[in-house]
């Protein structure tokens, strides 16, 4: 596996820290919280100052929850003033890398390739990190944490575990910090890409630290968990990690399939799951009826106008696909290891890297694949027969199904 300098800087408390600068205070001085309060005590906090989480103070919870006994100064979320500040930070990134080789995460986060850039700048990969975040801090006074790693998983990790303790608040790890440091790990939320879910199914196996996963083989997680969920449990592990800068900006071009739908009202998570297979549906109507097949599926979460946060992630799969439970096993995992218990305001699916639907050798015992083409190809001629809600699945009866809402998707796709 060749070895890249990949930099992970995230900018600390990147709200809160916002409000701070723009009032003129010191985010490690000042309690200051991002939260409507006029939606009452019950409202969520979006970000708290790096002095109230010195003290304790999680960045998300709820207004009543926040300590009595601190005069908190209480900041109404301004997104335009964040993206503003996010703006800038990015401008200073192109100032030292090219836009290739950056890839921007979320709003106040970045992967950088350093590799080809350390013999010009005649800098060590921790000198050019610091001098990158001093820049950050004396031109927009935001301070930010840094993770090195010889590719983006440890880099993430590093920057997420370490660089947060560190005085520098850089950390750099290596290979050899696998079984020192990364196998150490526990809980395993705490690695990039464990979500709860994910970890209470590991638990259930005797796994409880990173190193456990070691017991079983390669083979096991993809037997239990399916290809994409096992390989990647497995990798993660072993601190493998092959995805490169150019490869996470290519999957934002490729010609692509897509559909978002903005929620009518904010959605819980459960509710959220059952419209992103809805809208799974959908699409994969259309590659069927375009008869193409798609390789890297997309899914972006936009939580609650108010709370100014998302997530999204692609994942490339081994084969071309087109069949919507396999399509949506990935959908799920992706869901399930980045969801959080908040309210969803929009979900975003896409699928590219698209072919023509090629035939494909089937072995003699494979029917599944035979049998599930013939029911989804009955399906659909029924419904293009009968209106396109002739036949539903059960669960879109329930209350939080938006396909009610679409009599006449097909037509307007």
């Amino acid at each position: 596996m060749k070895e890249r300098t990949i930099l992970s800087i995230d900018l600390k408390s990147f709200f809160a820290s916002c409000e701070c600068i723009e009032r003129g205070l010191d985010p490690f001085k000042t309690p200051l919280v991002v939260a409507d309060t006029l939606r009452g005590q019950g409202a969520m906090t979006l970000a708290v100052s790096p002095y109230l989480r010195n003290k304790g103070v999680p960045s998300r919870g709820r207004v009543f929850e926040l300590p009595k006994n601190i005069k908190i100064i209480y900041a109404k979320p301004r997104m335009k003033l964040y993206e503003n500040f996010s703006k800038k930070v990015r401008d200073i990134f192109k100032s030292f890398f090219s836009e290739e080789d950056i890839h921007f995460y979320s709003i106040d986060e970045a992967f950088m390739d350093a590799t080809d850039y350390l013999k010009y700048y005649k800098l060590t990969d921790i000198e050019l990190a610091g001098t990158i975040m001093k820049k950050i801090k004396d031109d927009l006074g935001l301070t930010s944490t840094c993770g090195i790693g010889p590719n983006i998983f440890l880099s993430k990790v590093a920057m997420d575990v370490e660089a947060k303790h560190n005085k520098s608040f850089i950390a750099k790890w290596t290979y050899k910090d696998i079984e020192n440091k990364l196998w150490e790990l526990s809980p395993l939320t705490s690695v990039w890409g464990v979500g709860r879910k994910t970890e209470k199914k590991l638990n259930n196996l005797g796994i409880y630290k990173v190193k456990d996963i070691n017991k079983y083989k390669k083979e096991f997680y993809i037997k239990r968990f399916g290809n994409v969920m096992g390989n990647d449990i497995w990798c993660k592990a072993n601190g493998i990690d092959y995805t490169t800068i150019k490869d996470l900006n290519e999957q934002s071009h490729d010609k692509s399939m897509s559909m978002s739908h903005i929620l009518y009202r904010d959605y819980n998570i459960d509710e959220a799951f059952l419209a992103m297979k809805e809208i799974n549906d959908i699409l994969c109507y259309r590659l069927r009826k375009e008869k193409k097949t798609t390789r890297l599926v997309y899914l972006g979460i936009k939580y609650s106008r108010d709370l100014c946060k998302e997530f999204h992630e692609s994942i490339l799969l081994n084969n071309e696909e087109d069949i919507p439970e396999n399509i949506f096993s990935v959908l799920k995992y992706i869901y399930d290891k980045n969801i959080e218990n908040l309210p969803v305001r929009k979900i975003s699916i896409a699928f590219s890297k698209l072919s023509d639907k090629k035939i494909k050798q089937l072995s003699l015992f494979d029917k599944n694949e035979i049998q599930t083409d013939e029911y989804h190809d009955v399906v659909d001629r029924i419904n293009e027969k009968f209106g396109s809600t002739s036949l539903l699945r059960a669960s879109s009866l329930l209350r939080g199904s938006t396909i009610k809402n679409r009599k006449n998707f097909k037509d307007k796709i």
